[in-house]
């Protein structure tokens, strides 16, 4: 049985590392898995209530703590619900068999005969004079996690399923939820003088210049190339922060050019070519239709930048971050610093947004660096904006070639996908390097290049499998050695550009072919779940009736299955261009089979939505000199409120099947609904993102 359980509970087994009944009639549910905005905790209360059989609002939970909660790696690729939902169903529903088989061996009846009522035990629908809090004993919890327990049909549901106010959203509105917020007994601030670039040496810096710029006392962390500010007034070590890189002289610094921030750039750079799917293709007799698709480096463009605490008392050093995983950034913080890992303690604090590794860790291990060298004080550092843009890890640029090989009908019966991308993933864990530690005196390797599994979903081949009926098909992968600058995981990692390639494509086939882009779709898709919900787009937007090619006004669709194997969705815009492609409606439909909150999974919907549509038409990372220049909003702008268009966004119920993650699922199809929209609008094909006036000027001259 174990090889089948959950990898939360393979990795965790002890059941009290996960639930416990406490003095105030509450219930500890402690998770691994940490909210940075997906509304996961509430989810996972939910699960927890609806198997214990008590009211939601007894469930008090933590998450992401490496002396209290599980290790579940971090929370990413959409598997919060997938794992740690199924994990918390298990865990819970066996721990009440427990309770109840002990009870009912004392009453001398059988476990069917018990029910509870809000943590009560009832027999025979009378009071036993029981509960959870004052009959639970230390052997309930004593013997590891089986996962044998029989979790409630969902027919049973009374709180899974519902919808259910996020606990955190008031403190965030009302400013005093995030880590930003966070104020420690002898709280000292931070900032730090960044290394420009990996090997670059600090030659010197003009110490007295930035001490009259800042006016104001502080002292000087030194440790190699790694240089910080640090005192009690915010203000002027930020002032000392913003005056010092015009005033450090630096050696060894790289130098890029405007060209290596193009996707195209690294078509032609050495790479780790790997084959995926179905053998080469051979010579076919049939049409050939080749089409290439790209978009550039991108930012997690959180509302607020880095920020990071740390304190070293009495030997142990205890760090607060808005990581994506406190285990591997308790293990990589101790590693770097020569600490044991017990020394280390890491504990979630919410951060201002961010789905992908941005800069939290790098900012966490700043403050480490700095405490070990000021034991006794809190210290906080916080990224300026500047510094969020230039040095987070970045979304790898990415071009996708497509080439079909189509029967007489016009319909593909061979398909390849080439992508050439960078890493899409470069966490410590997976092999990446965390930036202070490439200051110090002993620095790592340089990084290679990896990413994610074909089983866990691939990173760069992400999506690249179309689902369409298609005889034949592969990936040729083309991970480049090295990438300009420092890239790792974002929303979706290559889900985005894969998507907005293939269903790009097979607008561009039914276009050639003369047929209807559903009609198109469907005649070579028989998933019925996909089918389904492009039906359903399909007449919300009423595309059958959309009009003319080439008035400025267009309505595309496009659909996916998160890495072909998590939640589905359809999406279809209406917009208009006129100097810009302005988006102004949104229909989508999703299946995520068993939803637990509606109410969150539709806020992740949209959500995924608002982020593509920023994506798609206006964001790029752009680089030149000693690195990346799109330092702050002008030049890297974003959606912004008054942008957002009008969304519908629907969930098709299916709580009889499994759940599936669904946070990423509207990302790649509304990108590519986006250029299907552009393309019927304005008569021409626009492949490269973003969808700027610029490139919409070039195709509408190319014609």
């Amino acid at each position: 049985m174990s090889d089948t359980l959950p990898l939360s509970i393979q990795n965790n087994r002890r059941m009290a590392k996960w639930i416990r009944f406490q003095p105030d009639r509450t219930v500890k549910l402690a998770v691994g898995k940490v909210e940075i905005g997906q509304g996961v905790l509430i989810a996972l209360s939910q699960i927890a209530a609806e198997e214990l059989d008590v009211a939601l609002d007894r469930i008090d939970i933590l998450s992401g703590d490496t002396a209290d909660a599980p290790d579940e790696g971090s929370t990413s690729s959409s598997q919060s619900i997938e794992v740690s939902g199924r994990s918390v169903r298990l865990v819970s529903a066996e721990l009440r068999a427990r309770i109840v088989t002990r009870l009912a061996q004392r009453l001398n009846c059988g476990p069917a005969d018990i029910e509870v009522q809000d943590g009560a035990f009832l027999h025979d629908g009378q009071p036993t004079g029981h509960d959870y809090w004052n009959f639970a004993a230390d052997a309930d919890f004593a013997a590891d996690i089986e996962g044998t327990a029989t979790p409630k049909p969902p027919g049973a549901y009374r709180i899974v399923g519902q919808p259910a106010p996020r606990r955190d959203l008031i403190p965030k509105m009302t400013g005093a939820a995030f880590i930003h917020d966070i104020v420690r007994p002898d709280m000292l601030h931070a900032r730090v003088l960044r290394q420009p670039a990996r090997a670059a040496r600090l030659v010197s810096f003009d110490e007295a210049a930035i001490r009259r710029a800042a006016r104001g006392d502080f002292q000087i962390v030194r440790v190699a190339n790694f240089v910080a500010f640090v005192g009690p007034d915010e203000t002027v070590v930020q002032r000392a922060a913003v005056a010092a890189p015009a005033l450090a002289v630096w050696d060894n610094v790289r130098q890029l050019t405007a060209d290596q921030a193009e996707a195209a750039w690294l078509i032609d750079q050495p790479a780790n070519d790997r084959h995926y799917g179905d053998a080469p293709a051979p010579e076919t007799a049939g049409t050939v239709i080749e089409a290439t698709y790209s978009r550039p480096y991108v930012a997690h463009a959180a509302m607020a930048p880095s920020c990071g605490l740390a304190e070293f008392r009495d030997g142990h050093l205890t760090v607060w971050s808005h990581t994506q995983g406190v285990y591997p950034l308790r293990n990589s913080t101790a590693d770097i610093l020569g600490l044991n890992r017990d020394q280390v303690t890491v504990r979630h604090a919410h951060g201002a947004g961010c789905y992908g590794h941005n800069g939290a860790d790098d900012a966490a291990l700043d403050a480490a660096v700095i405490a070990l060298r000021l034991p006794g004080h809190c210290i906080r550092v916080q990224w300026r904006r500047e510094e969020e843009f230039a040095y987070e890890p970045v979304s790898t640029a990415h071009t996708t070639r497509i080439r079909a090989v189509l029967d007489p009908a016009g319909r593909p019966i061979d398909w390849t996908t080439e992508v050439w991308a960078g890493s899409h993933v470069q966490r410590p864990i997976f092999g990446g390097n965390m930036l202070t530690h490439e200051a110090l005196e002993t620095p790592p390797p340089p990084p290679k290049a990896g990413d994610p599994p074909e089983a866990n979903g691939g990173g760069g081949t992400r999506n690249g499998t179309p689902l369409y009926d298609i005889a034949a098909k592969r990936i040729l992968h083309h991970l480049a050695d090295a990438t300009p600058v420092r890239t790792s995981s974002l929303r979706g990692l290559g889900a985005l550009p894969n998507v907005y390639a293939m269903e790009c494509f097979i607008d561009e086939l039914a276009e050639r072919a003369g047929v209807d882009p559903v009609a198109y779709r469907l005649s070579f898709l028989t998933d019925p779940r996909a089918r389904h919900l492009i039906d359903i787009v399909a007449a919300r937007s009423d595309f059958a009736n959309r009009g003319p090619v080439g008035t400025g006004r267009g309505i595309g669709l496009a659909w996916s299955r998160y890495k072909n194997r998590a939640a589905y969705a359809a999406v279809a815009v209406e917009i208009e261009v006129d100097q810009d492609i302005r988006v102004r409606r949104v229909w989508c439909a999703a299946d995520a089979g068993l939803v637990i909150n509606p109410d969150g999974a539709k806020n992740q919907l949209d959500g995924g939505i608002v982020h593509a549509i920023s994506m798609t038409l206006k964001e790029q990372v752009r680089m030149e000199g000693d690195g990346i220049t799109s330092v702050d909003w002008a030049s890297y702008p974003i959606l912004t409120f008054s942008e957002v268009p009008e969304i519908h966004s629907e969930i098709v119920s299916a709580p009889n099947l499994p759940t599936l993650g669904m946070g990423e699922c509207t990302f790649g199809p509304t990108a590519a609904a986006i250029g299907n929209a552009v393309a019927h609008a304005l008569g021409v094909r626009v492949r490269d993102m973003p969808l700027t006036r610029e490139r919409i000027a070039a195709a509408l001259t190319r014609g």
